[in-house]
C-alpha cells in the first residue's frame, strides 16, 4: 500500500461534501475508462434465438428440415 494520496487539493479550501463529489466524479471516470470484461458466449442450449425461427414450410424435405439447426 502506498502512502501517496490519490487526490490533492492545490488551491482553495473544499468542505467534505465538495471532496466527496470530486471523489465520485474521478471514480466514475476511472470506472468508465476501464475496459469491460468480455461477455461469455451463451451455450447453444441456452440460446433463446435458436428457438425463435419460422416453422418449416410444407413440401419436399420439410420433415427433414424441421430437425435441422438454423
Amino acid at each position: 500500500m502506498t502512502d501517496t494520496p490519490l487526490l490533492r487539493v492545490v488551491r482553495g479550501n473544499p468542505d467534505d461534501a465538495e471532496l466527496a463529489a470530486l471523489t465520485a466524479v474521478v471514480a466514475t471516470a476511472a470506472a468508465a475508462s476501464a475496459p469491460a470484461p468480455p461477455r461469455r458466449r451463451t451455450s447453444w442450449w441456452g440460446d433463446r434465438a435458436a428457438a425463435v425461427h419460422a416453422p418449416p414450410a410444407a413440401g419436399d424435405g420439410a420433415w427433414r428440415a424441421s430437425a435441422l439447426p438454423r
